[in-house]
């Protein structure tokens, strides 16, 4: 019995058959190179997420060199911000099609591309192509790679390397804040983006370290998950029946399609072997066709497995509570951007800003949202311990603390709310965890590129948002008021879909008693 493979429903085909071998674990997982690949996610979230919390410093410079618009030069770094999540459903056809190293190393290229032709924009508009458009996609190629590989190497600590991962987000804001500040004083915004731009280029090593598991070891770190997380799966285990009635992710399809790829394969390779004895150039030909054949497969292979999770009859979205995760991340991710919008302007509205600049309340939140993370993932990777329960309570924290803020005038107040939305906000390293749970590690890359994708529209249309409140009413106050509503109807979805989904079981067997 595979415990959190029947809690999401899904059907793994012939995987428990490795249960019943034998096997010597594979010592990268949960050891050895998995720590690597926490170091290479760690770089990457200093890379790309620190980046983009520092883009105030860039923005002010767009601002001064090109005289726009405060809300039409804020869409850059909306944009960059919103296209790295928004793409993530697409990304995970390049980790399904060429793996999650290959992706990553030629997102660091097109990441660092987009920063260095940014350095000679002529305006704005020029810079939501290069900055906006090519660096956002860019970030994305690397950012999912990186969360999907802490997933697949970690199991009995997941929550513990998916925390210390992310972490690199808040040590990022303080690093590039400092480095773009500092490369702007001494060689003005333009060279500072090409230096960056050539920063960024790390990020094709940060690929490199993307060492891909064999399916072998995937197997075993499931038959390890099986014996390591029987508690942790009882958490989840309320979706089991509903989501086999509603939707099975069946393997039948792909051994059919496994099965016709061998055949064309072994025709390739007898045709090889039978013209072994021809002429130089007919096994060139046989050689170069067979590349192509195998691409080909591969290319088909991960083109199947995304298109079955979104389109197919084994799609995700018939995981109901898969969906009302989907809804709760609409929301979500806009209620811990809009404070780092606009405090700076309610502190100013409240006359506080000598304490402020002391110690600003933006970098309260970014110093507790490092330890909010470590600490929620050492909680929520204890036996007797619920990773959705540890989720679900720091939920409700954080939607407490974005509504109660229009309410605190002193600075005191402003920065214990402050903290405890830092803290609270770690939940984001539970997140993948969560996601895997759900869907299993197979689809993690099509699932949780699809949550990050419902993060990037909350983070591009968020601020703005609220920004048009203040426009109607002047004050700040209805925005966080807003979204902290919003972020509740979220939570509720999350709270009502496992009361469905317990009932519907209880429902079917009456009926079946009755039969």
């Amino acid at each position: 019995m595979y415990a959190s493979r029947e809690d999401i429903g899904y059907d793994f085909g012939e995987d428990s058959k490795v249960g019943s071998k034998p096997s010597k674990p594979n010592p990268n997982i949960d050891g050895g190179w998995a720590w690597m690949i926490v170091l290479s996610s760690f770089l990457v979230h200093i890379l790309i997420m620190g980046s983009q919390m520092a883009l105030g410093i860039l923005n002010m410079e767009w601002l001064e060199e090109f005289n726009q618009s405060r809300g039409l030069t804020a869409w850059v770094s909306s944009l960059s911000m919103g296209i790295t999540l928004i793409v993530g459903p697409f990304i995970g056809l390049f980790i399904s099609m060429c793996g999650c190293r290959t992706t990553a190393i030629i997102g660091g290229v097109l990441n660092a591309l987009g920063w260095i032709l940014s350095a000679y924009a002529s305006n704005v508009h020029y810079l939501f192509l290069t900055f906006g458009l090519t660096a956002g996609i860019g970030s994305g190629m690397v950012y999912l790679p990186a969360v999907v590989m802490v997933g697949q190497y970690f199991q009995k600590r997941r929550a513990l390397a998916q925390g210390l991962s992310t972490t690199g987000t808040g040590f990022g804001t303080f690093l590039m804040t400092a480095l773009l500040k500092y490369l702007c004083t001494e060689f003005g915004w333009r060279n500072a983006m090409f230096i960056q731009g050539a920063i960024s280029l790390n990020l094709c090593v940060c690929g490199a370290l993307m060492r891909p598991l064999s399916p072998k070891d995937l197997c075993e770190k499931y038959v390890v998950r099986s014996d390591s997380e029987e508690n942790r799966a009882k958490a989840l285990s309320h979706s089991t029946e509903t989501i086999k009635s509603n939707g099975v992710l069946s393997e039948e399809p792909e051994k059919k399609e496994e099965a016709a790829n061998e055949e064309v394969l072994g025709s390739v390779q007898h045709a090889e072997i039978g013209g072994k004895s021809g002429s130089g150039r007919s096994m060139y030909g046989l050689r170069l066709f067979k590349t192509v054949s195998q691409l080909t497969i591969t290319v088909r292979k991960g083109f199947a497995l995304w298109y079955s999770s979104y389109f197919g009859a084994a799609s995700l979205f018939t995981n109901r509570v898969f969906v009302a995760f989907i809804i709760w991340a609409l929301f979500a991710y806009s209620s811990f951007v809009i404070p780092f919008i606009h405090l700076p302007e309610i502190v100013k509205q409240y006359n506080l800003s000598r304490q402020d600049n002391v110690f600003p309340l933006t970098s309260i939140i970014a110093i507790v949202h490092i330890f909010g993370k470590v600490i929620l993932g050492i909680i929520s990777d204890l036996p007797c311990i619920s990773t959705w329960n540890v989720f679900l309570m720091a939920n409700f924290t954080l939607v407490t603390c974005i509504l109660t803020l229009p309410l605190m005038q002193t600075y005191v107040g402003l920065a214990v709310v402050c903290a405890l939305i830092g803290f609270s906000s770690g939940y984001f390293s539970l997140m993948p965890v969560v996601t895997e749970d759900l869907v299993g590690t197979k689809h993690l890359a099509n699932a949780y590129g699809i949550i990050i994708c419902a993060n990037g529209i909350s983070a591009l249309f968020g601020p703005p948002f609220a920004g048009w409140i203040y426009d109607i009413t002047q004050k700040y106050d209805f925005s966080f008021y807003i979204a902290g509503l919003l972020y509740m109807v979220g939570i509720i979805f999350l709270l009502i879909q496992p009361c469905i989904q317990k009932k519907q079981p209880r429902e079917k067997s009456t009926e079946e008693a009755q039969v």
